[in-house]
Order: C-alpha cells, then sequence, then structure tokens
C-alpha cells in the first residue's frame, strides 16, 4: 500500500517544502517575527482558545462560500495580504501571485513594496487587486502611485498604520540581510531602495528604506489627504482595539484590517482573533457598518470559520501564500488557497451552516 508521506495534506506542510528551498536568510525574514517573536506564536496559539458548537439536522448538501466586498464578488472570504517582495520566494514574484490569485478568484493585496510593477501585476491578474500603502513622507510619491494604481484597474487602498519605524526582527539582524541583486521594490524611487542593498552593523539593510521614507507625524486627520484624491475604498490596516476601530469610522474611512503585522512589529501584541469582535462591536456602536477584515496566523479551515463567526467579513491569509509561492509558483498560490477554501467548506458542512450568512456568534465560544 502506498502512503501520502510526502503528500501535502494541510498549508503548513507547504511550511516544510518551502523552508527546504530557500537560503536561510530568505526564509529568516519570510518566517520570523520581532523580538521575542512572542506576538508570533500569539497569533498562531490564540484559535486554541475558541472552541466550535456544530449544529445537526442542516440541510448542508450544498455549501455557498461566496461573499462580496463593495461589491466585488469572492469566490471565499479569503484573500491574500500585503507582503514585500515577492521575488525573494520565486522569479516571477507578484506576477506570480497574481496568477494564482486569480485563478483560485481571490483578492489580493499588492504590497507597496512590490518587486514587480504595479502595471505587470495587473497584466496578470485575472482577479480583483488592492493597493497596500505606507504613508510617505514625499507625498507625491504617494500621490503618483495611488494614480499609477487607479489607471491599472486596483479597486482600493490599504493603509498600514502600525509602522512608524520597522520592529526588532532579530533573525534579519543576525544574518544582517539585505535584498539579492535583482530584487527590489521596483514601484518607489530606486535613490529610496538603494540603501536595502547595503548591510549595516547592527540594522538589518532592509529596514532602510522605511526608516528613511516613512512619514512618522501621520494622524487620523491625514487620512482626509488620501481621501481628497481617490474615491476608492480607503482601509487602515494595524487597528488592534476598539478605541482605534471607533476613531477608524469618526474619520471615515471604508474598512478596517485587524492585524499585528503578522507579529514582526510590536512584540507581545494582542493577536488578531482576540480583537475581532471589539473591533466589529465598536464599528457598531459608532453607528458604522464598514466590513471589519482580519489577517494574523491563520492556518486552517477552520480559524477562517472561527473569524467569520466573530463578525469578521474576511480574512487574509499571508505566510502560508509564500509557502506556496516558494514551492511551485503561481500554482503553488492557488493550491494553497483552493485548499484554505476546501478547508472552509469542510467546517461549515460539519458546522451545520450551508453559506456564510448562517456563520453566527453562537456557532464559536472561547
Amino acid at each position: 500500500m502506498g502512503t501520502h508521506s510526502g503528500a501535502v495534506l494541510r498549508l503548513s506542510d507547504y511550511r516544510e517544502l518551502a523552508a527546504g528551498r530557500l537560503p536561510k536568510p530568505v526564509w529568516d525574514y519570510v518566517d520570523g517575527g520581532s523580538g521575542d517573536e512572542r506576538t508570533l506564536q500569539h497569533n498562531a496559539a490564540a484559535f486554541d482558545r475558541y472552541k466550535l458548537r456544530p449544529r445537526v439536522l442542516v440541510d448542508v448538501d450544498k455549501i455557498d462560500t461566496r461573499t462580496t466586498l463593495f461589491g466585488t464578488p469572492l469566490a471565499a472570504p479569503i484573500a491574500l495580504a500585503p507582503i514585500a517582495y515577492h521575488r525573494l520566494l520565486h522569479p516571477d514574484g507578484e506576477v506570480a501571485t497574481a496568477q494564482g490569485a486569480g485563478a483560485a478568484g481571490a483578492l489580493m493585496v499588492v504590497g507597496i513594496f512590490a518587486s514587480r510593477t504595479l502595471e505587470d501585476v495587473a497584466a496578470a491578474a485575472s482577479g480583483p487587486l488592492w493597493l497596500q500603502l505606507y504613508w510617505l513622507r514625499q507625498r507625491a510619491v504617494l500621490e503618483q502611485l495611488v494614480e499609477r494604481a487607479e489607471a491599472a484597474g486596483y479597486e482600493a487602498f490599504v493603509v498600514t498604520l502600525d509602522t512608524p519605524r520597522v520592529g526588532q526582527r532579530l533573525r534579519d539582524v543576525r544574518n544582517e540581510f539585505s535584498l539579492p541583486e535583482g530584487v527590489a521594490a521596483v514601484n518607489i524611487d530606486p535613490a529610496v531602495m538603494a540603501a536595502a542593498q547595503q548591510t549595516t552593523g547592527g540594522r538589518p539593510a532592509i529596514a532602510a528604506p522605511a526608516e528613511a521614507s516613512f512619514d512618522r507625524t501621520l494622524t487620523w486627520a491625514d487620512l482626509a489627504w488620501l481621501r481628497a484624491r481617490t474615491r476608492k475604498p480607503i482601509l487602515v490596516k494595524g487597528v488592534l482595539t476598539a478605541e482605534d476601530a471607533r476613531l477608524a469610522v469618526e474619520y471615515g474611512v471604508d474598512g478596517i484590517v485587524v492585524s499585528n503585522h503578522g507579529g514582526r512589529q510590536l512584540d507581545n501584541a494582542m493577536a488578531p482573533i482576540d480583537v475581532v469582535e471589539e473591533a466589529v462591536r465598536a464599528v457598531r456602536s459608532g453607528g458604522g457598518s464598514i466590513p471589519v477584515l482580519v489577517d494574523g496566523g491563520f492556518r486552517r479551515g477552520t480559524d477562517v470559520f472561527t473569524a467569520l463567526a466573530l463578525g469578521a467579513r474576511a480574512v487574509f491569509l499571508g505566510r502560508p501564500f509564500l509557502w506556496g509561492l516558494a514551492v511551485d509558483g503561481a500554482k503553488g498560490v492557488e493550491k494553497v488557497l483552493r485548499m484554505a477554501k476546501a478547508e472552509l467548506q469542510h467546517t461549515m458542512t460539519l458546522m451545520g451552516t450551508s453559506n456564510l450568512a448562517a456563520i453566527e456568534r453562537t456557532a464559536v465560544c472561547p
């Protein structure tokens, strides 16, 4: 009898395969977190605190995972989070990621530090694209990126707020990690990026562009500047408290991403899954109805189901799709997304929920 010892049966199986294929400094950059990596550990471990309460004798012959975000139809409430420099994982970089996402009917959020041009990614995409932005001191650069993204068909902007400076990613410091030849943030001024190619004692070079270009004076009031330049939805990413969720509603943003940057910023921060419910409540109490999305530590279909039961409209996968990209390019990304969707369908069947609207808060208990 044959065995499945080498088969990829769960998302985490891709992790092992990817770790074996990537140079150690690149793997540490992808896999690592900040400080003692407690936040990184919390993100995954937090799901163990939630138990599922399945219902029986419900017609679950057909399971429907479809949803919409800002009018865009999605095959499932599972999207790809913004991550920099996909060419570290595969020569085709974000182009391959976009191809895989489109084949799976999934949304991709392209990072401002993408290693392929916004236009090349858009040309390869058959699914919806959003663009992630860090707030740069050079607002003219930011404005130009918004204009380029709109012209290329990007449908929303996600402003990452949790990086007034880059977290202390000790693995990168130890490795003196810098971007290899041929990998760069090609949508940003090359002069800003030049520092990322050089290692500096005690600080990973890859942090240099962020340190040089991020605006630390940013406040909620500054979001009006971006609103005046686009009619597309604006989401804010990095919200970890009810207080900030309420402010997001007050300042007119169109959506919230509950996130701790994949454990790569503040160490010992809240796990996003533990914040979803308070963020949803805060939005409602502020009179808002904007969607609350979430990323951080999602590794299985039951994790996705838990977030939906707590009130999230969709979840973002981060590292798992990078593992797929490293292992099998566009096909690997597509397989990761299809596996996550299949696991969600399986969970919904066993939970007695035939569609997303049937997933209620009572489906999970802490």
